[in-house]
């Protein structure tokens, strides 16, 4: 049981999280070629695009926590140091991505799709979308050495 619950939480991992962090990483520029041109429908069109696999994959993300408890339950690690700062880094990258991405890629869509609006809630909104998801994109990454590391971990699995 325990194999298929890891199988499962790695493939959500994988499936879930991957396709936002390159969607979320690809918003900025998408978001400066839709402003640098607003008659360009395209680049409204891979906002959208964008978003929208940022907001589905999002939400299928949430399997990725769900299996991981279940996994870890299995496995007798849930008092981990490794693993309870795997649970913190993910928590601080669902935040990120909920308060600060996720809004601040609806409020750049909004201004990209009404005409003659400004790009977005003040200047270097794009920089700092792309500073946020960089964040973001760090810190799964850091969660996914911790997954392979497992430091102090004699589970062996």
């Amino acid at each position: 049981m325990t194999k298929l619950l890891l199988s499962l939480h790695v493939l959500a991992a994988v499936l879930a999280i991957g396709p936002v962090t390159v969607a979320a990483s690809m918003f900025p520029k998408a978001l400066r070629h839709a402003h640098s041109d607003p008659r360009d429908r395209e680049a409204l069109t891979n906002l959208r695009l964008l978003h929208r696999i940022c907001r589905v994959y999002a939400a299928i993300g949430i399997a990725v926590p769900v299996f991981g408890f279940a996994t870890a339950g299995s496995l007798g690690v849930l008092g981990s140091g490794w693993l309870i700062t795997s649970i913190l880094l993910t928590a601080a990258a669902a935040a990120t991505l909920a308060l600060l991405i996720l809004p601040a890629q609806d409020r750049a869509l909004a201004a990209a799709q009404t005409p003659g609006s400004s790009p977005g809630p003040g200047p270097g909104s794009a920089g700092r979308l792309a500073m946020h998801t960089g964040v973001f994109n760090l810190l799964w990454a850091t969660v996914t050495v911790l997954m392979i590391i497992r430091p102090g971990s004699t589970t062996g699995a």
